[in-house]
C-alpha cells in the first residue's frame, strides 16, 4: 500500500513548501491591516459625568451598566459639570462626556476634534429660592440684586448660563453676591438660610431637583419669559413644567411653570472607535428614549438641538437604526465581521497576484529533485574526460562505481506521476553515460592490448 501511495498524480506535500512563504506573507498581512486600519474597540472607555446627587452621574452609572452587557467597563470620570466635561475632553482626560448646549460653538468643536453623538434631554435652569416671610415672591431676575445666590462651581455650565441670563436682564457683574458651590453644599447652605438662592442645570431625574421641588419654604423661579430667552439664546428651549407633575396628590407643584432648557449632549473626541460610537448611541437610545416631564416618547436621543457636528457613525444610527448584524448578533461578534471587509481587501489585493506564483514553485521544487543529479553526472563525464592517460582505467572505474551509486540514489526518488517523464529520462541519461564509459574501457583494454 505505501508503495503505491508513494506514486501519486499530486503531491500535498510539495505543493505545502512551496505555497507556504505566500501563505505566510498573506496571512501576515492581513493581520497587519486587521490590527492597524481598523484596530479593535478597546475594552475601556472615560466617561466624564457631573457633581455627586447631579443627573449626569445618575446617567453615567446607567450608561455603564449598559455597555458593561457588551464587555466594555466605563470608568467615570466625576466633574463640576459641563464645562470641565468639555476641558477634559480637549486635553485628553475622557474620551466621551455630557456637554451642555451653548458651551461651545461648531468651529471650536471641529477644531479641537471633537463630534456630538446626539443629544440626550433637556435640562433646565434651575434657580431656586428661600422663600421670605411678609415679602411677595421673586418674580423678575432684576429684584435678584443684592441677593445671595450660588451660581455653581467653576467648571460647571451653570455659572456661565445664569451670567448671560442676569445680563439680558441688565443685572452687572456684582450686583448680585456670586458663591461658587457645588450642589450638595449649597442645597445645605439654602435650607440653612445661609444664602437666599442657587441655581442647578440638570435633569429633573437629580435628586437634588426631586428633594427641593418637594420642600416647604423652598421656591421655584418661573420664567415667565422663557420664549424671549430662547430667542435671544438659539440653544436654549422653552418648557414648561406641567401642574402636579412633581406629586399629584398634593397638586406639586400648584401651577405650570416656565423653565429655559439647554440640551444635554454626549459628546466623544474624534479617536472615539465607530463601534464604540454605536454602542453609546444605542445606549442612548434606551436610557434617554422614554417620555419624560419635558419630553414626548421617541424624541431623545436626537441628532437636533446640537451646534456641535454629529458624528457620522450616530447620524447613520438616527436615520437607519442600530448595524444590521448587531441586531442579531452579539456586538463583539457583529463588529469582527463588520471589520472583515479589512481582510477582503487585503486578500484580493494578494491573493490573485501571488497565487501565479505558487504553481511555477511547484514545478520547479518537484523538477528540482532530478535537475539536481544532473550535476553529479556531468561531474562524472567531465572527469572522464580529463583523465590522465596513464591512470584512464583507473578513474573508469571509480566513475563507473559512483556512477552506480548516483543510479540507486535515484532509484529512490520520490516523485508525482506526473512529472515521471522527467526522472525516467534521467534514468535514460545515467544509462547512457554508463554505456559509453564502458565503452571507453573497452577501447583502452583494446588499445593496452594491441602489439607494438
Amino acid at each position: 500500500m505505501s508503495k503505491i501511495l508513494k506514486f501519486t498524480q499530486f503531491s500535498i506535500r510539495d505543493l505545502i513548501v512551496a505555497s507556504a512563504p505566500t501563505v505566510l506573507l498573506i496571512v501576515g498581512v492581513c493581520l497587519l491591516a486587521y490590527w492597524l486600519v481598523d484596530p479593535a474597540p478597546p475594552r475601556t472607555v472615560r466617561l466624564g459625568t457631573g457633581q455627586e446627587n447631579s443627573a449626569y452621574e445618575d446617567f453615567g452609572k446607567k450608561y455603564a451598566a449598559a455597555l458593561a452587557r457588551h464587555g466594555v467597563k466605563v470608568t467615570m470620570v466625576p466633574s463640576a459639570g459641563s464645562s470641565e466635561n468639555l476641558r477634559n475632553l480637549k486635553e485628553g482626560k475622557v474620551d466621551i462626556a455630557f456637554v451642555q448646549s451653548g458651551s461651545t460653538n461648531e468651529e471650536a468643536a471641529e477644531r479641537e476634534g471633537l463630534s456630538s453623538l446626539g443629544s440626550l434631554f433637556v435640562e433646565p435652569l434651575w434657580l431656586f429660592l428661600r422663600e421670605e416671610k411678609g415679602k411677595p415672591p421673586i418674580t423678575q431676575l432684576t429684584q435678584l440684586r443684592g441677593k445671595k445666590i450660588n451660581y455653581g462651581p467653576k467648571g460647571a455650565g451653570s455659572p456661565r448660563l445664569f451670567r448671560q441670563i442676569l445680563e439680558l436682564n441688565g443685572v452687572e457683574k456684582g450686583e448680585v453676591e456670586r458663591f461658587s458651590l457645588a450642589n450638595t453644599p449649597a442645597t445645605v447652605e439654602l435650607l440653612e438660610g445661609r444664602i437666599d438662592g442657587l441655581v442647578f442645570t440638570s435633569a429633573p431625574e437629580a435628586p437634588l431637583i426631586q428633594m427641593l421641588l418637594q420642600t416647604p419654604g423652598i421656591r421655584l423661579f418661573d420664567f415667565n419669559q422663557a420664549e424671549a430667552y430662547s430667542r435671544k439664546l438659539p440653544f436654549l428651549t422653552h418648557v414648561v413644567l406641567p401642574q402636579g407633575i412633581v406629586d399629584l396628590g398634593r397638586n406639586l407643584p400648584a401651577g405650570d411653570y416656565n423653565l429655559i432648557a439647554p440640551t444635554a449632549t454626549l459628546v466623544g473626541r474624534e479617536d472615539l472607535h465607530p463601534a464604540l460610537v454605536d454602542l453609546f448611541v444605542q445606549a442612548a437610545s434606551g436610557i434617554h428614549g422614554g417620555a419624560g416631564w419635558f419630553q414626548q416618547q421617541g424624541q431623545f436621543p436626537s441628532a437636533k438641538y446640537t451646534e456641535i457636528p454629529v458624528d457620522p457613525e450616530a447620524a447613520k444610527f438616527y436615520k437607519s437604526g442600530p448595524p444590521f448584524l448587531q441586531r442579531y448578533m452579539t456586538f463583539w461578534l457583529a463588529n469582527f465581521f463588520d471589520r472583515m471587509w479589512v481582510l477582503v481587501v487585503a486578500l484580493g489585493a494578494l491573493i490573485l497576484p501571488l497565487s501565479k506564483v505558487i504553481p511555477p514553485l511547484y514545478v520547479w521544487r518537484i523538477r528540482s529533485r532530478v535537475y539536481r543529479w544532473y550535476g553529479q553526472l556531468r561531474a562524472v563525464e567531465q572527469k572522464v574526460e580529463e583523465a590522465p592517460e596513464a591512470t584512464r582505467m583507473q578513474v573508469y572505474e571509480e566513475q563507473l562505481k559512483r556512477l552506480n551509486e548516483i543510479e540507486e540514489l535515484v532509484n529512490q526518488v520520490s516523485i508525482p506521476l506526473s512529472f515521471a517523464d522527467g526522472l525516467y529520462g534521467l534514468r535514460s541519461h545515467i544509462q547512457f553515460v554508463r554505456k559509453r564509459i564502458q565503452f571507453l574501457m573497452g577501447e583502452a583494454t583494446t588499445t593496452e592490448a594491441a602489439p607494438v
